[in-house]
Order: C-alpha cells, then structure tokens, then sequence
C-alpha cells in the first residue's frame, strides 16, 4: 500500500513537472506571434519576416516566428501588450513608444545624427539603456535599425524659417512637436493611420516623416514638396516577452541573437537603398524634392541645440553619458 502510494506522488510530481517546464527544454518546436506596426510592403515588416527566417535557420526548426503585419494583433501600447504577455514579440516606433521615457526619444532628437554612419554610432551608444529600459517592461531587445532620415512634407515650398509659420504639421513624437513649435508651426499629434486624410481636409497641411512614409502614404497625392531637412533618424525596434524568452533553451536563445545581430546589420543597409528607392518613386509621381541651404540649416540646428540643452537638464547620468559617448565615436563610420 505504502508503496503504491508512493509511486502515485511520483507520477503525479512528473506530470507536474512535464507541465510546467519549458516547451523549448521538452524539444518541442515553439511558436513565437510577432506584431509587427507596418503594412506587409514595409521595409521593416519585410526584415522582420527575414528574421524569423533566420532564427529558424540558426535554431533548427526549433523556433517559429510568425509575424502578422499591419498591428494585426496589438491596436493600443506595444509595450504594453509584451509586458503582459498579450502578444509574445513586437516591433515598435521607438520614439512614439509610451512608457520608454526620455531614453526611447534619443534617436528622434533634432540634428544629433546628420548621417547613417551617425546615427548607428548613437543608436550604440543608446543600446544597453534601451536594454534596461526594455527590462523593466519584461522585455528583452532584441534588435533595432533606423527609419530614412525625417524630412519635411508640405504644400508649401519651405527655405527659410519663416516659412514655417502657420503651418499645421503633424509630429510623430514629444520631441519633433517641441521643434516644429519652435519655428513656427503648429504641432499637430495623429495616429499615421489618420495622417491622409487628415491632410485631405486640411486638419494638417505638413508632415514630419520620412521617404519612405511618404513613399507609403503616397503624399504625392496632398502635398506637392519634400524638403530634405534631415531631421532625425528614428530607430524602429524589436523585443520579445521576458518570460517567453526565458523559457527558451540556451541554444535558442543563442539563435535568436545570433539572427538579431545578421538582421540588424543587413535592414541598416536596406534602410539606406529604401530611402533612395523611396526619393526616387516621390520624384516620379511629381512631389518636388529639395535640399535646405546652410543659412537655413545654421538657423535649424541653433533651435535644436537649444532643445538638446532643455531635454539634458533634469536628466540622469546614464542619459548624459550616452552623449558624451556618442560625441567620442561620432568620427567612426560604418555605413
């Protein structure tokens, strides 16, 4: 009797034991969900897509990620939704995401980075805080690569500050609406998916984004100038549900990194021949393209650099040290 009491315990504490250990370390094959923000034709849909190839490619069918494009699965916070789970990874407008706080905006501050090569080296600078910050919404990141520069869309051609004033533009985040106010115009906060027709009406008559959103939002239509400003490089990122991610065993994980990295290297480089892919399509369907002289860019980049001074103020160590980080690679080029 007491023997067979027993046997039953050990069966039970091995059922137990089966349920509640990870699908990775039962050599089971784990389906990962990705939301991913974009349209299927995005450029960072389609790299996230190439991804999930890779990490199956590196974890030997052991891991599956499905990306659903067009936030098919998350229509509120992203960050929020992978915190709790709702969805297992997503990618994410870094600078518009709620919750990241001061660190989340550093790629869409005002003329920091003038160039590619610029903008990586800020977004290394920048990663290990987007990392915490990403950890203390249960999430690991996992990867992150830059928007084409952020120009300005108008109906107007705009060369000189002064033509700023009155405008209606609509911003993509706190710190490209503290801009846009500054010199002139008047800021304007709308979801992308109300952006078209809101020009439509006239609710907004500009836009700050980038070739290839316009590209996308096929501005050509409403808007007649795209002025090069080269206003920021935004950083579109994705991270995976702690929990998720622990789960995973360490040959998993190692995969998933490894595919991060690749993918990383190569959407940099694809987000470059997008925004020339994207200029060039804007040309073609009759929207004028032009460069700021460098009495405008002086006149620019003296409203930043009084925006930097304000959003540095009450900041912490970490924060400024990313600068200061930032201002010792800034020379250094990669792409």
């Amino acid at each position: 009797m007491k023997k067979q009491s027993f046997m039953l315990v050990l069966g039970m504490l091995s059922l137990s034991l089966s349920l509640a250990w990870p699908q990775a370390l039962l050599g089971q094959t784990v389906k990962l969900n990705l939301n991913a923000k974009y349209g299927a034709n995005n450029f960072h849909t389609k790299g996230a897509e190439e991804y999930a190839k890779l990490v199956k490619k590196y974890s030997k069918n052991s891991v599956e990620i499905v990306v659903h494009a067009g936030s098919s699965l998350v229509k509120g916070d992203a960050l929020e939704a992978v915190k709790n789970g709702t969805v297992a990874m997503t990618d994410m407008f870094i600078p518009f995401t709620a919750g990241g706080g001061k660190i989340f905006g550093i790629s869409a501050l005002p003329f920091i980075a003038n160039s590619y090569d610029e903008a990586f080296r800020l977004y290394e600078a920048s990663k290990p805080a987007y990392q915490k910050t990403a950890k203390k919404w249960n999430q690991k990141f996992l990867y992150a690569v830059s928007w084409p520069p952020s120009g300005f869309y108008s109906k107007k051609k705009v060369a000189e500050v002064a033509d700023f004033k009155g405008l209606k533009t609509r911003t993509y985040d706190k710190n490209s609406a503290a801009f846009i106010n500054k010199v002139g115009a008047s800021a304007i906060a709308l979801p992308w998916g109300e952006v078209y027709s809101a020009l439509r009406t006239g609710l907004v008559d500009s836009v700050v984004t980038s070739s290839a959103s316009g590209n996308d939002g096929k501005f050509w239509e409403v808007l007649n100038y795209f002025t090069q400003i080269n206003y920021a490089y935004p950083l579109q990122g994705v991270t995976i549900n702690l929990d998720y991610w622990n789960s995973l065993s360490p040959s998993q994980k190692k995969a998933m990194l490894k595919a991060a990295q690749e993918i990383e290297a190569i959407q940099w480089t694809v987000s470059k021949k997008e925004d020339e892919r994207a200029k060039s399509t804007l040309l073609q369907n009759g929207l004028e393209i032009n460069q700021i002289d460098a009495n405008l860019k002086q006149k620019l980049d003296a409203v930043a650099s009084t925006l930097l001074k304000d959003y540095l103020k009450d900041s912490d160590a970490q924060l400024k040290n990313i600068f200061t980080t930032y201002k010792n690679t800034k020379d250094k080029t990669k792409y």
